[in-house]
């Protein structure tokens, strides 16, 4: 029996592919622990899990709010400067004490929770990748050097003040092992990680599930899309969501629609009238919440954000793609999507329903979209998902004794 510390930002996309690994690794007999913020990791791994503080809570107020205008390497700056960097600066203290209570004998760090990887580094404790997307393999800094440069910079400050400060190694890039939950067929050759990637597609686990679903509203005789901008863009949408109920409306003689609403822009409010509030006139069903791999498999088309745990959820299932990026990582997914030829891309501030009508109906009528969709899912359910990621952490295991 080993003992493995998963160290996690306080992002629910970055937890969830993790909480199927953690609980294959339990049913092979070894103990799991996380670092993270408690309430976060317990409503998505379950109440049981044992979780060490780090930070101990993330209100609203403790999350910077980003202008919604900003772009390219100023949203990288505020990404870093106001986010990355403060939360790995919070968070360090939380995971030293827990690698001293739990005594792991490897560190799981997500790669935005690069405080996980220094301590390790720091503490000579092994430590492993959790890379939930794959833009960190695209270089993207590459042709920008003063950016790179200062992205460079920030990084060796922050390994100064929580990491060995001779330490070499990128706190996003385990130089043993990088846990990729995609695979090449959708990501295409990476630029950075090398022989380190081990490509697992998506890790997809039982989840919370969303209450009272109105599963009989769902009528088999049309084609079903689901509309979803994920949990941290809620802020974002409305302008976005109400151009899809649009859209959607206008083709209701041949298929029906399901929004994640969470805010109530297009029901009256956030949560009016439940989990299952239906939009008056019944072809558009409003919600803030939704089962999603469970809806997924009643659904032919997905609009969304580009969000990565979307895209192979999504992928996984054969389902095809309108994808509109809104900020940080989303471009690049969303480019995967359109060169693997899963999907269509419109552009989230500016389109509007004559946009993502046509979007809408390409990917449901072209054949070429479901199919490109179901050989990427092929690729992606091959990978082994859980399973093939727990394999690799026992072999990194392995290769520690051995040395």
């Amino acid at each position: 029996m080993s003992r493995f510390l998963f160290v996690v930002p306080p992002l629910v996309g970055h937890i969830n592919p993790l909480v199927g690994v953690a609980s294959e690794l339990e049913s092979r007999g070894h103990r799991v622990a996380w670092a993270g913020v408690p309430e976060i990791v317990r409503r998505l791994a379950g109440p049981d899990a044992r979780v060490f503080a780090s930070p101990a809570s993330w209100a609203d107020a403790d999350r910077p709010v980003r202008p919604p205008d900003i772009r390219g390497p100023e949203a990288l700056r505020f990404l870093w400067e106001r986010f990355l960097v403060p939360l790995a600066d919070a968070m360090a203290d939380g995971v030293r004490e827990a690698v001293a209570a739990f005594r792991p004998n490897v560190v799981v760090a997500d790669q935005q929770a690069p405080a996980g990887a220094l301590v390790a580094e720091r503490l000579g404790v092994p430590w492993a990748t959790s890379a939930t997307t794959p833009a960190e393999f695209t270089d993207a800094l590459a042709a920008m050097p003063k950016v790179a440069a200062w992205n460079d910079a920030l990084l060796r400050e922050l390994r100064l003040r929580v990491g060995d400060p001779e330490g070499t190694a990128d706190p996003r890039f385990s130089p043993r092992l990088v846990l990729a939950f995609t695979v090449p067929e959708l990501a295409g050759r990476p630029a950075r990680g090398g022989d380190r990637i081990r490509w697992v597609g998506p890790s997809l686990a039982a989840r919370p599930a969303a209450a009272d679903f109105p599963w009989d509203w769902l009528d088999p005789g049309r084609a079903t899309v689901l509309v979803t901008l994920g949990t941290a863009n809620a802020d974002a949408g409305g302008r976005f969501l109400t151009a899809c109920a649009q859209a959607l409306r206008a083709r209701a003689d041949r298929l029906q629609a399901v929004v994640v609403d969470p805010e109530g822009v297009l029901g009256g409010g956030p949560g009016a009238g439940g989990a299952g509030a239906v939009v008056p006139a019944g072809d558009l069903l409003a919600v803030t919440a939704v089962p999603q791999l469970p809806l997924l498999r009643h659904v032919d088309a997905v609009v969304c954000h580009a969000g990565h745990n979307t895209v192979v959820e999504a992928l996984w299932h054969g389902v095809p793609l309108v994808v509109a990026p809104i900020r940080d990582d989303q471009p690049v997914v969303a480019a995967q999507v359109c060169d693997a030829g899963a999907g269509v891309r419109v552009r989230f501030g500016r389109a509007g329903a004559d946009r993502i009508g046509p979007a809408v109906d390409a990917v449901l009528y072209d054949p070429r979209h479901r199919a490109a969709a179901r050989a990427v899912g092929a690729a992606l359910r091959a990978a082994g998902g859980a399973a093939a990621a727990a394999d690799h952490l026992e072999q990194l295991l392995e290769e520690k004794e051995q040395r």
